[in-house]
């Protein structure tokens, strides 16, 4: 688990960024100059650098810094279709490296790991070529959309020997580790049950976001329920509710306005609920997880910045203040848990601003899998992890269209 990863906190000796030439912003909103990297931030007996490339330059760019700084990390190569738009990206950020073709970046021997930030229906495809290729995989969320690619990533992953990550942010969020945090400490006692939330409304996403299945993107709701009992689900049966409209169905052939699951953790008794909602109906944005203990339970807040709540037993109730866990990190990341890469809001990325900087997990998530490759251990998420995360949501949609039949998850630990 991500317990077990490197938590060594050892200082910098000369860590130094280079400011942009003379502060200016190009007309697209990218800084001339970000984050050259002039010295090292962190002691290791590692001394190899991953070389690693992102694919995708919206979402993804806000990862470039992170691994820039990250003493373990070369931010060697970025990969986008759109030339514009890839040079913009490399001029701003110092990168040299640059590819218009995902093959073409694949061929190339020295990258060891990309980092996959494409649109939804290309993450397993692209996964499983570049695992089958000999790159370790880190893949923004879902891994994947149907169940035989869940299973061709689990195959890839073990053929290869080659790591297979799920970037999920909330599994690093600062409100998952304070949870996890309580459950180390044993505050928490037996956890009893767990629930997740993600609602959101994406009008204004790219257009193929229109009409997605709720719970084909579940698993910022799942993950953390899952996540938290170190489990995989079992089952599902979910219901789907309200209507949206005739042209958003249309695209993906799902009626729901929301989706609602129950599923069991396997080989534990526990079980968790989940909703999602993408479309048409008003909700502010929220991304959240309850977990309820014998002893402790706590509920995320109902509202953005407002304070979470732990119930303590009886009646009492307590407010609490969520403590960022920067001190986890290597010194020249530790920065990324509360800032934008782009220094300024307005040239944020959508889903950061919706999401609260996604609690600050970015440069988390990015040492994990730098880290876990390194070291050859497992990632949190691992590959098994990852898919059946994943996999409650696509069954669950199944579910719903068949009125809530139960649905069971297939195992691939054996694959």
């Amino acid at each position: 688990m991500g317990d077990r990863r490197l938590q060594d906190e050892r200082g910098a000796e000369d860590f130094r960024v280079a400011p942009p030439a003379d502060g200016a912003l190009t007309g697209r909103g990218f800084p001339r100059r970000i984050a050259v990297i002039q010295g090292s931030v962190f002691h290791s007996n590692m001394s190899r650098k991953l070389n690693i490339a992102i694919v995708g330059l919206g979402f993804g760019a806000e990862f470039i810094p992170i691994y820039q700084r990250h003493p373990q990390a070369n931010m060697y190569a970025i990969c986008q279709r759109s030339k514009e738009k890839l040079d913009a990206v490399g001029q701003a950020f110092g990168v040299e490296k640059r590819y218009q073709s995902f093959e073409d970046l694949l061929r190339d021997p020295k990258v060891d790991a990309v980092h996959i930030n494409s649109p939804i229906h290309l993450h397993a495809s692209q996964s499983i070529a570049a695992l089958r290729a000999g790159k370790h995989v880190a893949c923004t969320v879902p891994a994947c959309t149907t169940i035989e690619e869940a299973r061709e990533i689990v195959k890839a992953s073990k053929e290869s020997g080659k790591k297979y990550m799920m970037m999920e942010t909330v599994v690093w969020s600062r409100e998952y580790l304070y949870v996890r945090e309580l459950r180390d400490t044993g505050r928490l006692g037996r956890i009893q049950f767990v629930r997740g939330s993600h609602l959101q409304n994406m009008d204004g996403w790219p257009g193929y976001w229109e009409g997605l299945p709720p719970m084909h993107y579940a698993t910022h709701c799942v993950s953390p329920c899952l996540g938290i009992v170190n489990g995989e689900a079992e089952y599902v049966s979910c219901l789907g509710s309200g209507r949206i409209s005739e042209a958003r169905i249309a695209k993906y052939g799902s009626p729901f306005s929301f989706e609602t699951a129950h599923f069991k953790v396997r080989n534990q008794d526990v079980a968790g609920e989940v909703t999602r909602y993408l479309f048409e109906a008003a909700r502010q944005y929220q991304e959240s997880f309850d977990c309820y203990g014998s002893q402790t339970s706590f509920e995320w807040q109902l509202t953005e910045h407002d304070d979470p709540v732990l119930h303590v037993g009886g009646e009492k109730v307590e407010k609490v203040k969520i403590p960022d866990y920067a001190h986890l990190l290597p010194e020249g990341i530790r920065e990324f848990t509360t800032k934008c890469v782009y220094d300024l809001a307005e040239n944020a990325h959508l889903s950061f601003i919706q999401g609260s900087g996604h609690g600050g997990s970015h440069p988390h998530l990015a040492h994990e899998f730098v880290t876990a490759v390194l070291e050859n251990r497992p990632s949190f998420p691992d590959v098994h992890q990852s898919v059946n995360w994943t996999m409650v949501g696509i069954l669950a949609h199944e579910s719903a269209l068949r009125a809530g039949e139960k649905m069971h998850l297939p195992n691939f630990r054996g694959v």
